[in-house]
């Protein structure tokens, strides 16, 4: 294969999750390294994919991204393959690598559907590529896309989901509902690391709440992890508990950390703090992710180009 024949292979990874109850344990093995889960958190967590459809809508959310997008990129000239590759569960990255040097790639660029950066997500997929790499031989070129946390395109897609969630609500109340932003916690000793996770949430958070106007925001940490180590605060729970006692009745939760729906979104968010907030008498909604959508595809691709051209610029 001539270099004109040879495509761009662009990976886009992604944490992953359980595609039906019985392989909850087996991911949850993954996640854990291969430590065993206690039988009762096992259920615990198996409870929570089947209250929310049975598996994880991720990877397929994630597959139709990867189709649209090559779809897009290859308008113009078809030379892009788009792979999924997942950290924890199947496809996962190391398979993927394998699938997508058959194709025998001009270069590969990996891009995490994270838009902020951290030594302990986004830096775990890198290096799940880069022992791939290791272990699988072969001299393509492989590059990262680094952080697309205020991408104008991702901020004005977030911000309009925003305001679809609001128009839920009685057009008089409107002006006054606070907007919970929420990312998932990660364990606070990143802090001491100088990992950039937390200024880059609220780097998005800041951006996205200048597109509001005078709506009021909030900020917390939700989905903090069972281990015996401290994780980023605030609670989202403790954040709801502040906005009843302060006499709130209405709140919507806005997780821009995340890009798609899975159970944290799903069931920590729809069911566990939907119950909390009707316990106080509040109602909560939250907006919608963007998922496959266009907006998010775009966003992709402006982000895609934008790396390839300084790749152009440094070589």
């Amino acid at each position: 294969m001539n270099d004109a024949q040879r495509p761009i292979a662009v990976l886009l990874m992604a944490m992953g999750g359980p595609d039906k109850l019985e392989n909850v344990e087996p991911f949850l093995l993954d996640v854990r390294r291969g430590r065993p889960t206690p039988p009762e958190l096992v259920e615990e967590i198996r409870e929570r994919y089947r209250a929310t459809g049975g598996k994880s809508p991720a990877v397929d959310i994630t597959q139709s991204v990867a189709a649209r997008l090559e779809r897009r990129l290859n308008e113009s000239r078809a030379r892009y393959r788009v792979f999924v590759g997942l950290r924890h569960w199947h496809p996962f990255i190391r398979d993927t690598y394998a699938e997508l040097l058959r194709e025998e790639p001009e270069h590969v660029i990996g891009l995490c559907m994270a838009p902020q950066q951290s030594s302990l997500s986004t830096g775990a997929y890198r290096k799940k590529v880069e022992e791939a790499r290791l272990a699988l031989g072969g001299t393509c070129p492989v590059s990262y896309v680094g952080s697309w946390h205020q991408h104008p395109r991702l901020i004005n897609a977030i911000a309009d989901h925003i305001q679809q969630a609001l128009a839920r609500f009685p057009l008089e109340t409107r002006p006054s509902i606070p907007v919970l932003f929420t990312a998932h916690s990660l364990p606070e000793r990143i802090v001491a690391m100088n990992d950039p996770y937390p200024d880059e949430v609220r780097g998005t958070v800041e951006a996205v709440t200048a597109q509001l106007g005078g709506q009021p925001t909030g900020f917390a940490y939700q989905s903090q992890g069972r281990s015996g180590e401290k994780w980023l605060g605030p609670t989202v729970e403790s954040r709801i508990h502040e906005l009843g006692a302060a006499g709130h009745r209405h709140v919507l939760v806005a997780p821009i950390g995340f890009l798609c729906d899975h159970v944290e979104t799903l069931y920590d968010i729809d069911i566990e703090l939907r119950q909390l907030a009707a316990g106080l008498g509040m109602r909560l909604e939250r907006m919608p992710m963007l998922n496959d959508s266009l907006a998010l595809v775009e966003t992709l691709m402006d982000v895609l180009a934008a790396h390839e051209s300084s790749l152009t610029l440094t070589s």
